[in-house]
């Protein structure tokens, strides 16, 4: 502030220098995005500026000028408009440096003003800006055409509907008069534009527009051809949902166009292959025929809008792929040919698109049984990988670097989508290759694009596929290692490191590998790299990558590198202590500590482990996870050399590692100690009262301790007690890990940590089975006890249970009253603890025990409990344990599934679906015969049970599942409401977790689907709560749970779904409750990154709603929550916006604009907006990092 002070105060001394520094100052400031200016300042400062516009020196007006930039994003409109009229004003000057100035003022303005600012102050003038427009496009110049169809396309933007409708009717009349080539060709130039800046507006006329294109396709003028092709491909990539039923028309233009070459005879190519080769070398310097002039043969330009449109098609209807498969795919691979060099590029484009389609993005595409319609894209592609080879073949050899370039991306994109593919064709393949990397006129893109691509086939291949070829391989690769371009080193040493793991793979001995002889290689890619390795001075990249190749050569080949190997583990020694390089040595030497071949690594650890034991108190999670795994591996292998000195000096750093913050770091400590009492138990006995067993107390308390951290707190444990060290014995670690519970009268936070020690005390039980009937007899004694707080029980009853998993405990007499006892606790956690340790116990001896289950299921009061034990035993027995009782289970289970307790019906589903998995082929259809049922009870508890039946592993169950989820889908139709909904929570969870079982039943249960999104009038009723009235709307779960269903289908099964019915469902999602808002806000920002230009057709009724809940005030005396959920609601719609304007068109849509600028000159919208796009922008750099 003192800036502008000084500033607005300098203006009156009049001394120019003082002047120039401060409106430069001036300019500092407003560059910066932090500067608010309040309503006085914005004032003074615009005055100021635009006096200053008057100067007499022309340096300060330059400046004062350049101000206006950043000033205009800074001030509120009506500033904005004082300074374009003053600006105006002064052009009409009769100073001419006054009127120059300002000019250079208002283009600068104009420039920073963002898009949204004009359609508004145009629009009255749009009707006469199209009449004066139209006639210009029969103009005898060319150029004016060509700029007034430019000016067409930015007035479709923006303009309303009326003079839309008028410019389209004048194309279409002019169009059918059809008076003179010349025009008809701009009219459908026009229209191409139109389409390309305003798709969403243009569809509706689609139908009147296309057949008059058609035909002007059959007409004998190739620059009419080329426009009008053109013209399909903007209404393909535009008009998604219009062009739909003319894709077969438009697939079957461009394939006919694609080979138009009527001045050329391509008949003898196979007889005469060298003199064509010979001409065609010739002509693609030249750019084009040399025997016709350019007017003769324009057909090329025809040819290249066909591959345009086709690439189009392809990239925009995924769901045609085997169709494409059938046409498009061998047409374009017969057009690799292709003579003119443009076109060719464009045909290959347009391959790599259809092959980008089909790689499976998601996992459903690879999962067997989507396998198992006949012919997917993946078995067609795969059968046509010999023509695509062998067409690829000659383009290799080319003498267009273009060319090339394009068969390596091809190449690399195919193997992406089929690795393995090339098994057969590698010996036709690296000829090629190599004839690019040998080429002397090879660019230097050129060379790292082969080497890309050799490297992508060596990753997806058999490595004996390659043996035959490495006396080739290696000379080019080594020379690349060698080259002075650091890019191409970088790609050579990945080729490199590849190659090593093809001459000597060390994972199978059965293909044959004995019988390839490495060492004539060895010495020449040791050399190479080692090079690379000591050069200090070289990339980034390559300094790492030559780090990664070394360590792979000594893994692979260290045992015929006797004499050089001391020397580069050396030069490892000097990498690990520099800091840039640190992290990918520490990577090398965890590849060479697991090598087979036993590499001597003796002579560096004394220096080695040290420096990585330092590393774990570095903060950069990458290097201590990596370091943890280097330090394992080097004390599973090399243990005689590992000293205790050197053990102590990782132990002192591990305590701040073993801690909830960082579960996965504390997993791999964990490991590590556990490998620690295998190899060095001697060294264990300094952790007794230390800190390492502190902070694994701590651990074992926490909430979020759970799966490998878990697992890995219970190998320790196991490992510690069987090292007999002394203070750390059987008793010793019981006490510490129970003492609190038994000490504190006060119960521990977490429900979770009296599980997590419960299983740490079954491990230490399991590991020293002669503690073990003395301690479940205390135990047993402890849920007796009268005396026993709520916490002791609680711990002693899930102790039980986590040992009888393993151990029979059928020797205690007293157990089973004990536990039966606990079911009666006043305390709902004892209750639960309790029904787990029944079902727990029960699993380890099923005879002893499930009867007993069972029938107290049928005589006892306590179903719920006694349920729960029963899921326990299902969920964790073994199959062929189960098997001899299901039938009983069955019965008994069926008997409560028509239970009115909801909960009960949920356990007796769970029990029954996971019952199913033992024996589908007989459960699953009795299961299916309870859908008659006449009770809704039942039917909605089968239904539930179905998806406890789905997983997102492949199972026996799914091809039985397959063929009836249909019936059980059938029940979206049922009467009741409550069968509804749970229908649609299976529904979703087969989408979620196996989309196959239900891809194919789409088209009957999106109809139901999309009807439960509907809000019904009759299920609302008015409840009276003293004296208010309260509405409550039944139907609410209902539709919360279909456009959950509706979300999940995005990301499964996109491309079964008409995008257009559903964005139907979300818009009206978007004005229905709080919750249901909340998804359909997050499912807009999906669609803007999966279907941007559907939604975009959309965008108008989408932004409405948005506007709507942003500018929605809560009543000034409703609850604290009621502001709160509005905050929220509108935080996410602005997500949604934010998301929206991902979209490079949304900007320009009228509405859109407008509610922009809403946001902007609302202060309180305004900061929701920024917030969020910071986020965005963030997430975006993070997600890049840790690709």
């Amino acid at each position: 502030d003192g800036n502008y002070t000084f500033f607005l105060g300098s203006y009156s001394h009049v001394k120019t220098f003082k002047l120039f520094m401060a409106t430069n100052d001036l300019m500092t400031e407003l560059q910066k995005d932090s500067i608010k200016l309040d309503d006085d300042s914005e004032r003074k400062v615009v005055r100021m500026i635009l006096k200053l516009l008057e100067d007499k020196n022309g340096e300060v007006q330059n400046l004062a000028v350049k101000c206006l930039g950043p000033l205009v994003s800074k001030v509120k409109e009506y500033q904005v408009e004082t300074i374009v009229d003053t600006l105006c004003t002064n052009m009409l000057s009769d100073k001419e440096q006054l009127r120059d100035i300002s000019s250079i003022g208002l283009k600068t303005v104009i420039g920073e003003l963002p898009p949204s600012f004009y359609p508004c102050l145009l629009v009255n003038f749009h009707p006469s800006i199209l009449s004066c427009l139209l006639p210009q496009l029969t103009s005898p110049r060319l150029a004016v055409r060509k700029r007034t169809i430019m000016a067409l396309g930015h007035l479709v933007m923006s303009c309303g509907n009326l003079v839309f409708i008028d410019l389209i009717e004048h194309l279409l009349t002019e169009l059918g008069r059809n008076d003179n080539m010349s025009t008809t060709r701009t009219y459908i130039q026009c229209t191409a534009a139109i389409s390309r800046q305003a798709g969403h507006r243009i569809g509706e006329y689609l139908e009147k527009i296309i057949p008059l294109v058609v035909k002007f396709c059959n007409v004998d003028d190739d620059e009419l051809r080329e426009y009008c092709i053109q013209a399909f491909e903007s209404f393909v990539r535009r008009c998604p949902k219009e062009v739909y039923p003319h894709v077969p028309t438009v697939i079957s233009i461009c394939l006919r166009y694609l080979t138009y070459d009527p001045n050329y005879n391509f008949d003898d190519e196979d007889e005469d292959d060298n003199a064509m080769d010979a001409e065609q070398n010739d002509e693609d310097y030249q750019g084009s025929d040399d025997e016709y002039s350019d007017d003769d043969d324009m057909s090329w330009k025809v040819r290249r809008a066909a591959a345009k449109c086709l690439d189009a098609v392809v990239s925009t209807r995924h769901e045609m792929l085997p169709e494409f498969y059938r046409s498009v795919s061998p047409a374009l691979v017969c057009r690799f040919k292709e003579r003119e060099e443009n076109v060719k590029a464009d045909v290959f484009h347009a391959y790599l698109s259809l092959l980008k389609q089909t790689r499976p993005a998601q996992s459903w595409l690879a999962d067997p049984d989507a396998m198992e319609q006949g012919d997917t894209p993946l078995t067609m592609l795969q059968s046509q990988v010999p023509m695509i080879v062998k067409a690829l073949h000659k383009q290799l050899k080319e003498k267009s670097v273009k060319t090339r370039q394009c068969c390596f991306n091809m190449l690399t994109e195919l193997v992406n989508v089929l690795p393995g593919a090339l098994t057969q064709h590698i010996p036709v393949l690296i000829p090629g290759i190599i004839f690019s990397l040998n080429d002397k006129s090879s660019s230097s893109n050129l060379k790292i694009d082969a080497l890309a691509c050799l490297h992508v086939i060596m990753v997806t291949h058999p490595a004996h596929a390659f043996h035959a070829h490495v006396p080739a391989l290696v000379p080019p690769v080594v020379a690349c290692v060698g080259d002075p371009f650091y890019k191409i080193t970088s790609e050579a040493l990945l080729v490199t490191q590849q190659l090593v793991k093809v001459i000597r793979p060390l994972d199978s001995q059965s293909e044959g590998s004995d019988s390839f002889d490495p060492s004539p290689y060895i010495n020449d890619l040791f050399t190479c790299t080692i090079r690379r390795l000591k050069a200090a001075d070289i990339d980034q990249e390559v300094k790492e990558r030559a780090i990664s190749c070394m360590g792979q050569i000594i893994c692979n080949l260290g045992d015929r590198l006797p004499a050089e190997l001391p020397g580069t583990l050396l030069i490892f020694l000097e990498r690990l202590k520099n800091e840039i390089t640190r992290l990918t040595t520490v990577k090398a030497l965890t590849l060479i500590a697991g090598s087979p071949l036993k590499i001597d690594l003796r002579p560096v650890l004394p220096d080695a482990v040290p420096i990585l034991a330092s590393f774990l108190r570095k903060n950069q999670r990458a290097l201590k996870l990596c370091t943890l795994a280097a330090l394992d591996i080097l004390l599973r292998n090399y243990n005689s050399a590992v000293t205790p000195v050197m053990v102590d000096a990782v132990l002192a750093e591990l305590p701040p590692l073993i801690s909830e913050s960082d579960m996965h770091v504390s997993q791999m400590a964990l490991s590590f100690l556990s490998t620690l009492a295998v190899t060095h138990p001697s060294s264990l006995s300094q952790l007794s009262g230390g800190n390492i067993m502190q902070q694994l107390i701590a651990l074992v308390r926490s909430p979020l301790l759970q799966g490998g951290a878990l697992a890995a707190m219970l190998d320790f444990y196991q490992a510690l007690v069987s090292t007999d060290t002394p203070g750390l014995g059987y008793m010793d670690l019981l006490r510490m890990l129970t003492g609190p519970v038994y000490s504190q009268s006060a119960a521990l936070p977490h429900k979770q940590a009296y599980c997590s020690i419960a299983k740490c005390v079954a491990a230490l039980t399991r590991a020293c089975p002669t503690e073990g009937p003395a301690v479940v007899g205390q135990f047993i004694q402890d849920v007796k006890n009268s005396r026993s707080t709520d916490s002791i029980r609680l711990l002693a009853l899930l102790s039980l249970g986590e040992v009888g998993h393993h151990v029979d405990l059928s020797s205690q007499p007293e157990l089973k009253t004990v536990i039966l006892d606990a079911f009666s606790s006043s305390s709902e956690e004892v209750k639960s603890a309790a029904s787990y340790a029944l079902g727990s116990i029960a699993v380890g001896n099923l005879p002893e025990y499930l009867p007993f289950v069972l029938q107290e299921i049928s005589s006892s009061k306590r179903q719920y409990l006694l349920l729960h034990s029963l899921k326990e035993i299902i969920s964790s027995a073994s199959v062929s344990g189960l098997k001899p009782y299901v039938e009983s289970v069955w019965s008994l289970l069926l008997k409560h599934c028509e239970c009115q307790e909801e909960g009960t019906r949920n356990v007796v589903a769970e029990c029954l679906g996971k019952l199913t998995l033992i024996d589908p082929e007989t459960l699953l259809p009795r299961l299916k015969g309870y859908l008659l049922s006449g009770s809704s009870y039942a039917r909605s508890s089968v239904v539930t049970a179905v998806k406890f039946t789905i997983s997102d592993q492949p199972q026996p169950i799914d091809p039985l599942l397959k063929n009836c989820i249909g019936d059980f889908l059938k029940t979206l139709e049922d009467p009741d409401l409550n069968v509804r909904r749970v229908a649609l929570v299976t529904f979703n969870s087969a989408a979620h977790n196996k989309p196959s079982l239900i891809r194919e039943l789409l088209d009957s249960v999106l109809p139901q689907l999309y009807n439960e999104t509907k809000v019904r009038k009759e299920l609302i009723r008015e409840v009276e709560m003293g004296p208010f009235k309260h509405t409550v709307d039944d139907g609410l779960d209902l539709r919360k749970a279909a456009f959950e269903c509706m979300y999940t289908l995005l990301d499964s099964c996109l491309d079964r779904i008409d995008i257009f019915t559903f964005l139907n469902h979300v818009e009206d999602g978007l004005k229905d409750h709080y919750d249901i808002k909340m998804l359909t806000f997050l499912m807009l920002a999906r669609l803007s990154s999966l279907c941007p230009s559907a939604v975009l057709q959309r965008l108008d009724r989408l932004v409405e709603p948005l506007r709507a809940t942003c500018t929605t005030k809560v009543k000034a005396n409703s609850v604290k929550q009621e502001f709160e959920k509005q905050d929220e609601l509108k935080r996410s719609a602005m997500r949604a916006v934010v998301a929206l304007l991902t979209i490079p068109e949304a900007e320009k849509s009228p509405l859109m604009s407008e509610f922009q600028s809403q946001i902007s000159s609302n202060q309180e919208l305004a900061a929701i907006f920024d917030s969020i796009q910071r986020d965005s922008s963030s997430a975006n750099m993070e997600s890049m990092d840790t690709s």
